[in-house]
C-alpha cells in the first residue's frame, strides 16, 4: 500500500502553492442519457437491497461518518478541498468530477476521518463531467461504506448529508428532497457549502441516493442546493 504522512504531505503541497480554495459545482444540463453500461469489467459492488427499517439522523451519522472522507487536489497554483465516500469495503469511492477536474494526477490527498495519512487514488474506473461524478479506488485497505440505494427518492423524502463544508470535517445536515430538476438532478433543502462537493446524500434507510454538489442560488438563504443522483453511477457498476 502506498501511503505517506498526511500532515507532512499536505503541508508540502499547500506550502508549494499560493492559495487554498473549496471547489463548487456548476450545473451542466445533460443533453443525452446514453451511458455506457459495463457488463464484465466494471467494479463489483453488493446488489442494492431495501430494508423496511428507517433510521434516525443520529443513527445515520454513527453508522456512516467513517465512510466519508476529505479530498485535497491541486492544479499547480491552488489547493482545492472537497469530499468523497466509499461504496464498498475495499476502497471503491465516489466524488464529484469537478473536485478533480484540471488537477494534477497523483497529487491528490485523500484524508480519512481520524487518520493522518495521505492516501492516493490507485485506479479511476470512469468519470463524467456531464453528471459530475468520478468513480475510483483509494489505496487504503478495508473501509466502512454506504450501500447504494435500491430506488430513487421521491419529492418530500427525508435525506441526510455528510461532507466537509469549508474544511469542517464530516459535518452532518438533514433536509428533504425538494424536487427532481432533471433525470439525475435532485434539488435538496439540506444545508451544504463549498467543500461539501462529493459528499454523501443518504436516505432514511441508510442508502446513498446522491452526491452533494452545489447550490442553485449562492445569494439565497433558503438552502436551494442540489445533488446528482446515484442513478447516474449505477450503469457503471457490476452487482454481485
Amino acid at each position: 500500500m502506498r501511503k505517506s504522512s498526511y500532515l507532512i504531505g499536505l503541508a508540502l503541497l499547500i506550502g508549494a502553492l499560493c492559495s487554498c480554495a473549496h471547489k463548487s459545482g456548476h450545473i451542466r444540463r445533460p443533453q443525452t442519457s446514453n451511458q455506457k453500461v459495463f457488463s464484465d469489467n466494471g467494479p463489483v459492488v453488493s446488489k442494492p437491497k431495501r430494508t423496511n427499517n428507517k433510521l434516525e439522523g443520529s443513527q445515520i451519522f454513527t453508522r456512516f461518518h467513517s465512510a466519508v472522507f476529505m479530498v485535497y487536489t491541486t492544479d499547480g497554483s491552488n489547493v482545492y478541498q472537497g469530499s468523497g465516500f466509499f461504496i464498498d469495503d475495499n476502497g471503491l469511492a465516489i466524488s464529484n468530477y469537478h473536485v478533480f477536474k484540471d488537477t494534477g494526477v497523483g497529487m491528490e490527498a485523500i484524508k480519512l476521518e481520524r487518520d493522518d495519512t495521505a492516501y492516493k487514488v490507485s485506479e479511476i474506473y470512469t468519470k463524467s463531467e456531464e453528471y459530475d461524478f468520478i468513480l475510483f479506488r483509494v489505496e487504503c485497505g478495508r473501509t466502512n461504506y454506504i450501500p447504494i440505494a435500491s430506488s430513487k427518492p421521491s419529492i418530500g423524502d427525508r435525506i441526510f448529508t455528510i461532507g466537509s463544508p469549508k474544511g469542517l470535517e464530516n459535518t452532518f445536515s438533514s433536509g428533504d428532497v425538494s424536487q427532481w430538476r432533471d433525470e439525475f438532478l435532485l434539488q435538496i433543502s439540506a444545508a451544504i457549502d463549498h467543500g461539501s462537493s462529493g459528499g454523501a446524500l443518504i436516505n432514511e434507510y441508510g442508502e446513498v441516493v446522491g452526491i452533494t454538489s452545489g447550490t442553485l442560488d449562492a445569494n439565497s438563504q433558503a438552502n436551494l442546493n442540489y445533488a446528482w443522483s446515484i442513478e447516474a453511477v449505477k450503469p457503471y457498476l457490476v452487482y454481485k
